[in-house]
């Protein structure tokens, strides 16, 4: 028996049942329509929320940036990758959100990595949404602290959960703002009540809110009016912003310990001059304006509108996000190909993403898309949703 033989056992049983991910190849820059395997596709699976990763102003900056900075800083920001774009960008950044102080890392994922496990340790609780994103998770496995799982939006579980390990000498409550596979929202108004009533810190991923969410795309706590009230915000800089990287913003003393310890900001590079600019650019932009933002949920109420006109469970989002809920796995597959054979880009999400059963597409809009564009779309979701019986 060879030693590899495990795994090819594994990759069969993941083909048989369904869960073998195709993973096809972006040929064009990241739009509307975009070229994927050779084949211009109207993208609709993306998370380019406002259109920026082939936004001109955003590639200018870019541009400029390597041509002044080069194309990376070689080094780790504590040792000598700190350029003067990182900090104009944290600063930037920290006003737009209205908080203290930002650090930027090199990922959402990084990013979490970065906070939780360098805030709480042995004789600590962790209190976590049971859907939290899996660098959450991951986030929470890294630290010593106990962990307590409560059931998805149940506050008054959570409540229950404080009062039961009141005694702890640190509480950390952590959700995602926006759930990325069903689009709702984590009650943030809510939770951050019961945690000052608990003396507990909170902290929200705000990965799919940033840029969709409150005044300007400012994110979940500006939309819920909790902000200062919120002691750590987590954000993704690939989806709305459509760079690459990470940030937390919060309360002076946070972001500056997280300075000093986070590991992943001490012992891995930091971002390029062209993320940085482009993600500043991002900001500027949001800040004059937030038209973006309002063609995005258009778009979202648009389409969540015509796809639950053709009889699509389309789920409780409360976003821009649209599940089209499909069930079984090769379903979910195979509706994802008769859409691309349509010419319409949208990937199957199964287990492990999501619980078995509850395979989908998750139908993501754009600001950049046109009714024409969505009309396409829900043309072509029509048509396969009754080849297929689903309608």
């Amino acid at each position: 028996m060879g030693k590899y033989d495990f795994i090819t056992a594994e990759l069969a049983d993941l083909k048989a049942q369904g869960l073998y991910n195709t993973i096809r190849t972006i040929e064009s820059a990241v739009g509307a329509w975009t070229v994927v395997d050779g084949k211009r596709v109207l993208n609709m699976c993306s998370n380019n929320y406002l259109g920026f990763a082939n936004d001109p102003r955003l590639v200018e900056a870019a541009r400029q940036a390597v041509a002044r900075y080069g194309v990376g800083p070689a080094a780790v920001r504590s040792i000598a990758g700190t350029m003067t774009l990182h900090v104009e960008f944290e600063r930037k950044l920290a006003a737009f959100k209205g908080t203290e102080d930002a650090i930027s890392l090199q990922s959402g994922f990084c990013a979490n990595l970065s906070a939780i496990p360098t805030l709480m340790g042995a004789g600590h609780v962790l209190f976590t949404d049971e859907l939290n994103h899996a660098s959450i998770i991951d986030g929470c496995r890294l630290t010593k602290a106990e962990r307590v799982i409560y059931p998805h939006r149940d506050v008054g579980a959570l409540r229950r959960a404080l009062a039961e390990h009141k005694a702890a000498s640190r509480k950390l409550i952590v959700t995602d703002g926006v759930f990325s596979m069903d689009g709702d929202l984590a009650p943030l108004r809510e939770i951050v009540a019961v945690a000052e009533e608990f003396d507990a810190l909170v902290m929200v991923d705000d990965a799919h809110g940033e840029g969709v969410l409150g005044s300007h795309g400012r994110g979940i706590a500006d939309h819920f009016g909790v902000q200062g009230r919120v002691d750590i915000e987590m954000g993704t800089l690939s989806k709305a912003f459509g760079v690459m990287g990470g940030y937390l913003a919060g309360r002076r003393e946070i972001v500056e310990y997280l300075r000093q310890r986070a590991r992943p900001f001490l012992f891995s590079s930091a971002a390029t001059p062209a993320d940085v600019a482009a993600c500043t650019t991002a900001v500027e932009i949001l800040e004059k304006s937030d038209e973006p933002v309002r063609m995005l949920w258009d778009n979202g109420r648009y389409l969540k509108g015509r796809l639950a006109d053709l009889g699509f469970d389309i789920g409780h989002s409360e976003t821009p996000i649209t599940p089209v809920m499909l069930g079984e796995a090769t379903t979910a597959w195979e509706f994802s190909r008769r859409l691309f054979a349509r010419e319409v880009f949208a990937q199957a999400i199964v287990f492990p993403t999501v619980p078995k059963g509850k395979a989908r597409l998750r139908v993501m809009v754009s600001a950049v898309h046109t009714k024409e564009d969505l009309d396409f779309a829900v043309d072509a979701f029509a048509r396969v949703g009754r080849e297929l019986a689903v309608i």
